[in-house]
């Protein structure tokens, strides 16, 4: 994993300024590293050297532990630097951060669990070195057992250092919102933010625990070493309160600031919202590329609230923009151009005008019509984030293909599928009433469903979806169900995707030939199966680029139901009318298991078809905002090649 990566345009020129001036704004010290492998490797390399520092003075190494996804590619790398003899955990004593309360050792979403299965069954940490907080201790046990936690660190000498993850909110642990500072090893309440994070893990919030136990944040503070880990662009803004802002109760991490030996070490998607990344002209010298540019004056109009062409010179001096006007003034010549340059993406003919001229236009006129593979990784992923191109593709007369990645079965709440059985049988066309309950009654919490009942709620999925492409006409032959195998593993926790994914894209790839490809370029995926849709995309695309049609292939990224592309980056928007966002909205509402009762909806209270409507439409205010013309919404689009 970790092939997807944006091309990046401009910014800070290295080594013109110290580090400590690019780094003014940040309370913690921050280490960025360009992936999440790559940060991954720094900090285990970093827990090896300093075990082996206490081994060579014939101490124990008190390793604080993190259950959760954000230490997994370090425990992995830990785990290779054991098999290749470069490290050893005989002299390691091991304590988790937290534990779900009144959930089995031996359940695949126990913490227990997950760090053996991840870490401790592969290398030599002495079982008897290994405490996890017992999940089994009897409610009127629990304080005395909190206490004796805290009682076996000191007895070991204190936490050597204390590896952490950090949730949307700023939890660490199961610390939660208003935990104080000097707060220990105790029972707590989870919040309904916490178990909704943890939903996808327990198939269903109504299935996650509502009590843990963790190290306090007082627990956390004593260790001698921090080291905090976050990936992905979903923890940008969280990990720039805490890097950036000031303590508060409310962001439980912003104590870190308070220690004296701490590290945060992020990928460049997690670092979004520094300034070094978020307006990096405030701490140093910049390269200016013309998309840099436009990031730098989209910025400055943000601030002012004014459109681009209303700027001055005193907006640019007056916010630290003076060497823009330096490397590429006047003021009013930059307007003009990054006005220009943003009017261009805005197209109504994604797969190109025919018989237009095409020099300023974001995709070509020729040839027409074109072959489109529009790739969605669950089944409702094309109409929600891209219906609205979608419709504008068929309309214009392109042949147009849409391939579902996933299956998506996992993602149907069992109660849809029984009223659609139940539909089945009032129409005479079947009594599979009792089977169903039957198979749905054999399930076990934490366990993969039953092969039987994941057919049918992908075959659910596949109908819906048909559905769906029927309101913009596609024509049957040309929907693809891919049903990849990385997903089919009956839970949450998907297979490692391998070269039958790769190969099942390239072998559609070749059958199409397409000029233009669409797929979802997403980093903040919540569950991570876009991710690796796109990454599967795009190992189809180096095994076909080679080929004679693949020279006359565009590929655009569109964003899934989390996030959106800023508009610094956009290279095509498409404008859509009233009418079409309600067609649009009517295929979303195709996907009938998708709508009130979906499983993991996440945070986010809103129906699909909402969080569409209003991401769009927010997309369009900020164009015209910036002094273009007002459209009802816009879908954006980056150019990957």
């Amino acid at each position: 994993m970790g092939n997807y990566k944006l091309k990046k345009e401009g910014g800070l020129i290295p080594n013109a300024e110290p580090m400590d001036i690019i780094r003014r704004y940040e309370r913690i010290n921050t280490n960025v590293f360009e992936s999440e492998n790559e940060g991954a490797k720094y900090v285990a390399s970093k827990i090896v050297s300093a075990i082996k520092a206490k081994e060579a003075k014939g101490e124990k190494f008190v390793l604080g532990l993190t259950p959760g996804g954000s230490p997994v590619g370090i425990y992995s790398e830990l785990v290779e630097m054991f098999r290749a003899g470069e490290a050893s955990f005989r002299n390691v004593v091991v304590f988790s951060l937290d534990e779900f309360y009144g959930i089995s050792k031996e359940a695949q979403q126990s913490r227990n669990f997950r760090i053996h299965e991840e870490f401790l069954e592969y290398v030599n940490v002495r079982p008897e070195n290994t405490f996890i907080p017992d999940p089994s201790v009897p409610v009127e046990k629990v304080s005395q057992y909190c206490r004796d936690y805290e009682a076996k660190i000191a007895d070991m000498g204190g936490l050597d250092l204390m590896l952490l993850g950090m949730g949307s909110k700023g939890q660490i642990g199961f610390n939660e919102a208003g935990s104080y500072s000097n707060s220990k090893t105790r029972m707590v309440a989870l919040s309904n933010a916490s178990i909704k994070e943890e939903a996808s893990a327990f198939a269903g919030a109504e299935n996650v625990p509502t009590k843990a136990i963790t190290m306090g944040i007082g627990t956390i503070l004593s260790a001698k070493e921090i080291v905090l880990v976050a990936w992905g662009e979903d923890k940008a803004s969280v990990v720039g309160q805490v890097i950036e802002g000031v303590i508060d109760p409310m962001c439980p991490a912003t104590y870190l600031q308070e220690h004296h030996n701490i590290e945060i070490v992020i990928d460049e998607e997690a670092a979004e919202e520094l300034t070094r990344v978020k307006a990096p002209w405030l701490v140093g010298t910049c390269n200016w590329s013309p998309k840099f540019i436009r990031k730098a004056v989209i910025w400055l109009a943000m601030k002012t609230q004014k459109p681009i062409l209303k700027l001055t010179y005193d907006d640019y001096i007056d916010n630290s923009l003076g060497q823009l006007l330096e490397a590429e003034g006047p003021f009013d010549a930059i307007n003009i151009k990054v006005f220009n340059d943003l009017q261009h993406t805005i197209s109504g003919w994604p797969g190109g005008k025919p018989n237009a001229d095409d020099s300023t236009r974001p995709e070509r006129a020729t040839p027409y019509p074109k072959r489109v593979i529009i790739f969605s990784p669950h089944p409702d992923d094309d109409v929600i984030s891209m219906g609205g191109t979608f419709m504008r593709l068929t309309d214009q007369g392109h042949d147009v293909h849409v391939a579902y990645q996933v299956s998506g079965n996992v993602a149907v709440h069992d109660d849809v599928i029984k009223q659609f059985i139940a539909t089945a049988r009032e129409m005479g066309l079947g009594d599979w009433v009792d089977e169903v309950n039957r198979i749905i009654g054999q399930k076990r919490k934490g366990e993969p469903e039953p092969r039987a009942l994941l057919n049918l709620k992908g075959a659910m999925r596949r109908g819906e979806a048909l559905g769906a492409c029927s309101v913009f006409g596609v024509k049957e032959e040309n929907i693809h169900f891919l049903n990849l195998p990385f997903y089919e593993s009956g839970g949450i926790k998907k297979n490692p995707m391998g070269q039958a994914d790769i190969e099942i894209i390239a072998k559609l790839l070749r059958e199409v030939k397409p000029h233009q490809i669409f797929a979802a370029g997403d980093l903040a995926d919540p569950h991570g199966t876009h991710r690796v849709c796109i990454e599967a995309v795009l190992g189809a695309v180096e095994q076909v680029k080679d080929e004679e049609w693949f020279k006359d292939c565009r590929m655009w990224l569109y964003r899934g139901a989390w996030m959106e592309w800023g508009l610094d980056m956009v290279d095509m928007a498409v404008p859509l009318s009233p009418a079409e966002v309600i067609k649009k909205r009517h295929a979303i509402y195709r996907h009938l298991s998708q709508k009130d009762l979906v499983p993991f909806p996440g945070e986010d209270p809103r129906e699909f078809w909402q969080r569409a409507e209003e991401r769009t439409q927010n997309t369009a205010i900020l164009y015209d905002k910036l002094g273009m013309a007002e459209y009802q919404a816009m879908e954006v689009f980056v150019r990957m090649f």
